[in-house]
């Protein structure tokens, strides 16, 4: 998975689980700066409520 594709998922069902935002943490040190914006975007989707933190059925 990369962080674009985690990112267009997350937009698109509206939620992001626990192990994908793991894997952010755990990732971010090898970011590219593009990944870096989508990392911080993605934060700032969270921040506003827009995408919401659990689990997809």
């Amino acid at each position: 998975m990369t962080v674009g594709e985690l990112f267009l998922e997350s937009v698109s069902s509206g939620v992001i689980t626990p192990a994908e935002l793991d894997w952010v943490v755990a990732q971010q040190a090898s970011f590219s700066r593009v990944e870096e914006a989508a990392a911080l975007r993605l934060g700032r989707l969270l921040d506003r409520g827009d995408i919401q933190f659990g689990c997809r059925l």
